[in-house]
């Protein structure tokens, strides 16, 4: 009786935890080219890098219509993974540490990853 118990304990957890909202992440960037066509090998290569780690773009070039502040620092990027680990394994991946000098030649950037908020379990 008490292994019946238990197991129905174990299995209303996994219930709970498969209710739990996952925790997406972010990484976001802010990047102002100073030599546009340097750039192109990294925005040719950047995608096969985290499409592995499960990310994708939410935000890719956009020009901000900035409404208060000094501005954005050139175009903006927001790749979307599913947990800060992945983001963060994405980032020191050896194929992204690779091609990070590229845009480093090619301009100035500030990026960030950032835990988002849980989504809603439905």
């Amino acid at each position: 009786m008490v292994y019946k118990a238990a197991v129905a304990f174990l299995l209303a957890l996994s219930g709970l935890a498969s209710a739990v909202a996952a925790t997406p992440a972010y990484y976001v960037a802010e990047f102002q080219a100073t030599d546009r066509e340097a750039i192109k090998p990294y925005s040719a290569q950047v995608e096969s890098t985290f499409r592995p780690f499960g990310g994708h773009f939410i935000v890719r070039g956009g020009e901000p219509d900035v409404k208060e502040g000094s501005g954005a620092q050139g175009r903006l990027v927001i790749i979307q993974f599913e947990s800060i680990k992945k983001a963060q394994d994405w980032y020191n991946s050896a194929a992204y540490q690779k091609i990070i000098p590229i845009r480093h030649r090619a301009g100035i950037s500030r990026t960030y990853i950032v835990e988002g908020l849980p989504e809603q379990a439905h």
